[in-house]
């Protein structure tokens, strides 16, 4: 599914609504899960990992979709993992592509993952599976760019 222009305006829109009224990180973060995968139908996973204190790991955050043993992730490993050492979006059109990649479930075909930095420094990441392949779209780029740059105020 392509995302229109109207389409990706108002998702912004909502998501800037959503980042300067939830009150906490957390539930900011919790609240725009829910927002992408109630309206982009091919994102049946959505959550964000969040660097640890030693800067070596990721630690879930907020997510929406099925539970995960991934709540901790090594820099370096996985799609996550490697989005966290080289600061660069990653987008996964087919998992069994992939060498590298973590399974959080036999449904998802595809992932995404983009950086949040906060100036300058990683400080998290938004990862997105769909259970769909090749669902992601140059809009989908545009969107969830535009969107990691809205979310480094909660960081």
């Amino acid at each position: 599914m392509r995302l229109s222009s109207q389409e990706i305006a108002l998702l912004l829109d909502t998501s800037s609504h959503i980042i300067s009224t939830s009150g906490t990180r957390d539930k900011a973060l919790k609240n725009i899960s829910e927002l992408l995968a109630e309206k982009i139908p091919h994102y049946h996973w959505v959550g964000f990992y969040i660097v640890d204190d030693s800067g070596d790991n990721l630690i879930l955050g907020p997510y929406v979709g099925a539970p995960t043993d991934h709540t901790r992730i090594a820099f370096g490993k996985g799609v996550c993992g490697q989005v966290a050492v080289s600061q660069m979006s990653r987008i996964i059109q087919d998992v069994s592509m992939e060498e590298n990649y973590l399974s959080c479930s036999s449904n998802v075909q595809s992932e995404v993952v983009f950086p949040i930095m906060k100036s300058g420094k990683f400080v998290a990441e938004l990862d997105i599976d769909s259970h769909d392949l090749s669902p992601f779209s140059d809009q989908d780029t545009e969107f969830l760019g535009a969107l990691c740059h809205q979310l480094e105020v909660l960081f």
